[in-house]
């Protein structure tokens, strides 16, 4: 007999893939990166490394449970199920109330970045509308929404995979620098690799752990996904690294091209990295990226 409790499986391989690079690669890495640099130095990209690490092994345990059972409720059901009642309720309660503290910074980010573009209009109508329209497009059917967020995601990919690559012509071939090789000694020539030592480390692992937030959204689709055992097996094995690739490759190239002593001083890293090659409106379209990155994370 079916269940009619069963969520409906619209969701693809490629929408998953993107959902969750699309959840873990957001304001944090664009605005907030500068922050975690800030405390641990150049070793940042080592606490990446490690949070990443840590990710990969979440992952491949919440991977084979989901492709064993892929059930709506994912981690709070297992825990459910194979711990006790009392755990699957922790966790699914606590999952939800950082999901609401964090989706209301996100709208309320969005307020600030329209005000970019219209300061006249108070930030509260923004954040309102956001909330608004991301509440009817979770409403509809989840095939649309897996477009949606597919799309949103591809604008922040494209953009990080654009920047990485011109940032390694600076590097290597000095391009917007005059054609002088700006090198990557501006990872060791301020203080040292390990300018804050470990404990600097230490303490921006709290940011690299909040930063990766939202890989799990693969484990959580799981009740939603066509073909489960195909697409979530490909789905995690891919994510993974792709994502330690656009954070750890682009703090690298950031802060080999700027001292990390500089950076957030002036805002966004990659305003600055724009900037500096001569691209027009570069805040303008970084602005536009961030909105998107606090719509879909």
């Amino acid at each position: 007999m079916k269940n009619n409790n069963e969520l409906k499986r619209g969701l693809e391989q490629k929408h998953i893939t993107l959902m969750s690079l699309g959840a873990a690669i957001g304001v944090g890495l664009f605005l907030g990166s500068a922050s975690a640099i800030k405390v641990a130095g150049p070793a940042i990209l080592i606490g990446y490394m490690i949070g990443g690490l840590a990710m990969f092994f979440i992952m491949r345990a919440l991977g084979e449970m989901a492709v064993q059972k892929p059930v709506a409720g994912s981690f709070s059901r297992y825990a459910r199920e194979y711990m006790s009642p009392v755990f699957g309720f922790l966790t699914g309660w606590n999952y939800w109330f950082i999901w609401v503290v964090t989706c209301m910074a996100e709208i309320t980010a969005v307020g600030i970045y329209m005000e970019y573009w219209y300061p006249g209009v108070p930030r509260w109508i923004w954040a309102l509308a956001a909330l608004v329209i991301m509440s009817l497009v979770n409403l509809i059917a989840v095939k649309v929404y897996g477009e949606l967020e597919f799309w949103f995601a591809l604008i922040k990919i494209v953009t990080i995979i654009f920047m990485i690559v011109v940032g390694v012509g600076m590097i290597v071939f000095g391009l917007g620098n005059g054609g002088i090789a700006v090198g990557i000694s501006n990872l060791w020539s301020h203080g040292g690799f390990f300018a804050n030592g470990w404990s600097g480390v230490l303490l921006a692992m709290q940011m690299i752990m909040f930063a990766y937030l939202g890989i799990e959204m693969i484990g959580v689709t799981a009740g939603e996904v066509k073909d489960p055992a195909k697409a979530l097996t490909k789905a995690i094995d891919n994510v993974f690294w792709r994502i330690l690739i656009f954070y750890v490759g682009a703090l690298f190239v950031i802060m080999s091209i700027y001292p990390w002593t500089e950076i957030g001083l002036k805002g966004s890293p990659f305003v600055m990295t724009f900037e500096k090659l001569g691209i027009p409106y570069a805040a303008g379209i970084i602005n536009f990226v961030v909105l998107t990155a606090a719509l879909s994370s």
